[in-house]
């Protein structure tokens, strides 16, 4: 069977795109073999994830959205995967803004013309049993310790972070650092990990590990949960730039409603078909 798909990416974080909203959620090739296979760079297409476009179950929602990592795994969350989805969506459909679902989130995207798109990813939930942690702990300043690493704050944007604030980014070897603090047996469905240093007032650095992925050129529920430790440790605002490997994302955790407003550029890199 041949399956028409949409290779995009934002700032480099790269997905192949399914839109399976006619087929039933039998046909989907979710197999731990098939994801691996469509996102190995050699023998596939090449990508960090894979995403399912699904038929809304939610009313006031126009599709439904399910992550597929690396590895094989499913995530419930992927803001950039989220920001190129509603951005190839709104392209079909003419339209400014939509409302996407994920499996625990209702998500508000709009474009102001270009290929810059905002994405609404609600709050971030802070406490230990929400991210989840193992046993309780201050999600402030988390009980762990990986060589110079120390500290990390803990956020759950759909899926959870570990961010360690630290002095130089580009000094952390996040290849050998990542994966050990991804499987800490204080995160029950593993963590992504973020490394996060100061560039100016409302300037950040970030680098990221993905869970299920590895060292990835972008990260959007990264810069998000990035964005929520730098506040929460008092060194920057709620407005920032998040400054990583494959460019900057503008994020906003708003005050009144407690909601983290992420906006970035994406691009449609070609379109191709499957056959599995």
């Amino acid at each position: 069977m041949m399956t028409l798909f949409v290779k995009m990416h934002g700032l480099g974080n790269d997905f192949v795109v399914i839109d399976q909203r006619e087929e039933t959620e039998e046909t989907l090739w979710t197999s731990g073999d098939q994801i691996r296979l469509i996102t190995d760079r050699r023998r596939g297409v090449g990508c960090d994830q894979v995403v399912f476009i699904c038929p809304a179950r939610s009313s006031g929602a126009c599709a439904r959205l399910r992550f597929f990592n690396a590895d094989g795994s499913e995530s419930d969350a992927c803001g950039n995967a989220s920001r190129c989805v509603a951005s190839h969506l709104m392209n079909l459909s003419n339209e400014s803004e939509i409302i996407l679902e994920t499996s625990n989130n209702i998500l508000h995207a709009t474009t102001t013309g270009g290929n810059l798109v905002t994405i609404d990813m609600g709050s971030p939930k802070l406490d230990w049993t929400d991210i989840p942690m193992s046993k309780p702990c201050d999600t402030l300043r988390l009980p762990i310790l990986e060589g110079k690493l120390r500290d990390p704050v803990g956020v759950s944007m759909g899926n959870p972070h570990c961010i360690f604030i630290v002095e130089d980014a580009e000094e952390v070897n996040l290849t050998e650092a990542g994966p050990r603090i991804e499987n800490n047996a204080l995160f029950p469905d593993r963590t992504n990990v973020g490394v996060v240093s100061k560039i100016s007032a409302k300037s950040f650095r970030l680098r990221v590990w993905e869970r299920g992925v590895g060292v990835t050129e972008s990260c959007g529920t990264g810069a998000c949960a990035a964005a929520v430790a730098i506040y929460r440790r008092e060194i920057g605002g709620r407005e920032v730039i998040i400054e990583m490997d494959g460019g900057q994302l503008g994020i906003h955790w708003r005050k009144e409603d407690d909601h983290v407003l992420m906006t970035g550029p994406v691009e449609t890199s070609f379109i191709g078909e499957l056959m599995l």
